[in-house]
């Protein structure tokens, strides 16, 4: 297993941690057209519980 040598300086260490970034999440509108939330793609819609055009779960 390789170990570094010397102790990373303080700067390489943040400028390397910089591009650690949290992207936000990619939303979609419900296709139910009654509905039309924001949900997560190719997930069931937790406000009306469609997925792909059909009844999946019960509604809230």
């Amino acid at each position: 297993m390789a170990v570094p040598k010397r102790r990373m300086s303080r700067a390489n260490t943040h400028s390397r941690r910089s591009q650690w970034k949290a992207t936000a999440p990619t939303l979609i509108t419900c296709p139910n057209r009654a509905c039309g939330q924001k949900t997560l793609p190719h997930i069931a819609c937790p406000n009306c519980g469609t997925y792909k055009g059909r009844q999946v779960t019960s509604a809230i």
